[in-house]
């Protein structure tokens, strides 16, 4: 592999100390594309840093380049770097205590969202058409909502994680960033390797213990977007999500989320006592006090869940939630606001998909008071490529949706 042209990195979006860029391997359906690369992604020759100077120490170069990358190169894309993360990938913050918070272009004085920090600003500043990251607990889909950008979160295992750093294998896909529904389109093209399709989902489910969860300021906003959505499709049914409730659901999935965090990073943590930042800390902690019983429960309340959210949607049927509830906060918000006002009200809305192993795609189709503001659409499994159809069916139109 060549190496490419670093970009200038005015938004703070890319690692310095394992930056690389790489040159298209082939020709496709990416050529004349640029992209960015999440630093959980093994390049082959270079370190990947996972967002802590700690790790970055104390590993090796790879030998090997992730699938996925090689994949897109391959098809024509040029890497134009690697992108920043948070710690470990353990926040939806953005804002890494050792390495700094990107700008998120589209609200400067508030955060991207995290995990998938450095992608989404990235591609909400216009540096690279499209960009990839990882999404566990939603870091691909909080990002893209506060950035104003599209976020799509595939079906679980759709897409190898080969060479990708794992972090809770249950939940864990790799997804992308795009501010151009086509491009968004042309990607899914060569990542799920099927052709494009049409917009052919028939029913619109309104998800009403998600929306229940939102502010009324927010609803408000949303209210005239969902209403023009309705006459996008041939039918519309209001739908309680959860039987147990969404924020039940979140316990479940933070707990089976943090035991498979724990134990891929248990080893490490014990021999390197690495030093963390606010919030991730407190976080890994809490994750290694998980009793095995706990963990169990939790694991066979998972089965059950996903097993019903496989059985909700036909598969012309796509569920509308809003994908976050709340529009970005602030650069600097205080560690225990972002977690209880932020985090956990996100993650009852997020673990939806992740508990079911299903798509979910994320659309700027609204903002309050200039903010972005996304609306998402969780598909039956493997409805990727209609929800990417379904985008650029409602992108194109998205001026008329009032």
């Amino acid at each position: 592999m060549s190496r490419s042209i670093l970009p200038k990195d005015n938004l703070g979006a890319f690692c310095k100390e394992n930056n690389v860029a790489i040159k298209p391997t082939g020709t496709g359906a990416l050529d004349g594309l640029t992209f960015a690369v999440k630093d959980v992604f093994h390049i082959a020759g270079y370190r990947t840093g996972f967002g802590n100077p700690d790790w970055i120490r104390t590993h090796d170069e790879e030998i090997s380049t992730a699938t996925v990358v090689d994949t897109l190169l391959g098809a024509g894309a040029d890497m134009r770097g690697r992108t920043l993360t948070d710690e470990l990938a353990y926040s939806l913050s953005g804002e890494n205590f050792y390495y700094g918070t990107p700008i998120n272009s589209a609200a400067p004085d508030r955060i991207p969202g995290g995990s998938s920090n450095g992608s989404a600003a990235a591609v909400a500043g216009r540096v690279v058409d499209f960009a990839l990251g990882t999404d566990c607990g939603g870091s691909v889909r909080l990002p893209a909502s506060y950035c104003g950008i599209i976020g799509l979160r595939p079906t679980h295992n759709r897409i190898t994680t080969k060479g990708v750093i794992p972090f809770a294998p249950s939940f864990d896909v790799i997804g992308w960033f795009a501010s151009d529904p086509i491009i968004c389109e042309q990607v899914g093209t060569v990542l799920l390797d099927e052709p494009t399709t049409t917009f052919n989902f028939k029913r619109l489910i309104l998800a009403m213990d998600a929306f229940a969860l939102v502010n009324n300021s927010i609803n408000e906003t949303l209210k005239p977007k969902v209403e023009a959505l309705v006459g996008q499709f041939q039918q519309t049914k209001e739908l309680k999500v959860s039987p147990d409730g969404l924020d039940t659901w979140f316990e479940i999935f933070r707990t089976v989320q943090g035991s498979e965090i724990w134990a891929n990073r248990k080893q490490w943590i014990e021999e390197v006592r690495p030093k963390f930042g606010p919030g991730i800390h407190e976080r890994l902690e809490w994750a290694s006090s998980l009793d095995s019983t706990t963990i169990s429960s939790a694991r066979n309340k998972h089965v059950e869940i996903k097993n019903y959210l496989t059985n909700l949607l036909a598969p012309n049927e796509v569920i509308c939630i809003p994908t976050s509830p709340r529009v970005a906060p602030l650069r600097g918000t205080e560690t225990d606001k972002l977690e209880v006002e932020y985090r956990e009200q996100a993650m009852n809305l997020l673990c939806i998909a992740g508990l079911g192993g299903l798509p979910q795609i994320t659309l700027p189709l609204a903002d309050q008071g200039g903010l972005p503001l996304g609306l998402s659409f969780i598909g039956p499994p493997g409805s990727d490529m209609m929800l990417l159809a379904l985008a650029v069916n409602l992108c194109d139109s998205i001026q008329s949706l009032e």
